[in-house]
């Protein structure tokens, strides 16, 4: 009986969209086994690539003007699921691609626009606005994301504090926004929480620019942060999973939005119908640029390969630069993790389904 192949690969961050990931990874298995049914079922965790996967062909998506992560403006898309729910990536709005590497400073930086991309969202009729958390250049704690919902943040002698996780340290009392009517759905790619060793700060802080000096103050910044919301009646934020995710945006939509904090790979599996194809599969295959232990611990690749392991099926995981794993089959590009291209990724999905079908 023909072999019957899932191909569900993310996005390769800054090349490739995960639509035309599973593209080249489908035409790869055909390549090997001509009569396999190939089903393609891109996925996302709340990161790059989140739009592409959910929303159908034709579905509106709009550009939208909102403050970048450095404070000039940027174009931002707002995607609309149905006439009552939108979605954003917050990449798009505060994303690391969108700051050159010398400036990339998340005492600095802000996540303002995804706050602008919320408000425009509620304000256009959605009921329901589900934001991706990943990719982000910030460490704020999403203070800025609320000051694009009208709240407002000042210092001990009643100043307004300067954007940026850098000035959380003096922050002293915050003012209430708007009033947002809709339901917020936070998707968040780790399960990292806002504070701690292990929180987002020491985490995040360096893959965002920021020096080794720099990260108690951003630690210490969203300690006060959290302690505040404390005092409010919130102390689960500071150790809560997947607050620290985006730099602490994930607790920042909690507070400012009423955001409930969402597993991205679960979310996007579960209205993939991932699980209802894995059924019938013989042969999983997964692919992101960078596949490592942090991919198993939140992101929607890993996800792919322990529902797969779980269900007793083999797997495989295409990858750029594969690293510290034991037991999954994997074929990976140059060791120095050059970004792969298309008819690479078709290569080595021959490669793989070769391999694993025994062909």
């Amino acid at each position: 009986m023909p072999p019957l192949v899932l191909v569900a690969p993310a996005a390769f961050k800054g090349t490739l969209g995960p639509r035309q990931v599973a593209e080249a990874l489908a035409a790869g298995v055909r390549r090997a086994a001509p009569t396999a049914t190939v089903l393609q079922c891109p996925v996302a965790d709340g990161g790059n690539g989140l739009l592409d996967v959910v929303l159908p062909t034709g579905s509106l998506r709009e550009r939208l003007e909102v403050t970048g992560p450095i404070g000039d403006k940027v174009s931002a898309e707002l995607g609309w699921i149905d006439g009552e729910t939108a979605i954003i990536e917050s990449a798009s709005a505060c994303g690391l691609a969108l700051v050159e590497p010398e400036d990339r400073h998340p005492m600095r930086t802000t996540t303002r626009g995804v706050g602008e991309l919320i408000w425009t969202a509620a304000d256009r009729g959605a009921r329901t606005i589900v934001v991706g958390l990943g990719g982000t250049a910030t460490v704020d704690g999403g203070t800025g994301a609320a000051r694009g919902l009208g709240w407002t943040f000042e210092n001990a002698a009643g100043e307004p504090l300067p954007e940026g996780g850098g000035s959380l340290t003096d922050l002293a009392s915050f003012g209430p926004g708007w009033g947002l009517a809709s339901r917020v759905v936070a998707l968040a790619d780790v399960a990292t929480p806002l504070v701690g060793p292990d929180g987002a700060a020491p985490v995040f802080g360096p893959q965002k620019g920021a020096r080794a000096e720099e990260i108690p103050q951003l630690a210490a910044g969203l300690a006060n942060l959290a302690n505040l919301w404390a005092q409010s009646g919130h102390p689960e934020l500071a150790s809560r999973p997947m607050g620290g995710a985006a730099g602490g945006l994930g607790a920042g939509l909690a507070y400012f939005a009423k955001a409930e904090l969402v597993a991205g790979a679960d979310w996007v599996l579960e209205r993939a119908g991932f699980d209802a194809a894995l059924a019938k599969a013989d042969l999983v295959i997964t692919a992101e640029g960078i596949f490592d232990r942090t991919s198993l611990v939140g992101k929607a690749p890993g996800e792919v390969v322990r529902r797969a392991q779980a269900a007793k099926k083999r797997v495989a995981v295409v990858a750029g630069r594969a690293e510290g794993l034991i037991g999954v089959h994997t074929v990976a590009g140059d060791a120095d993790g050059r970004m792969l291209d298309l008819r690479a990724l078709t290569q080595m999905a021959e490669q793989v389904a070769r391999e694993a079908l025994r062909l």
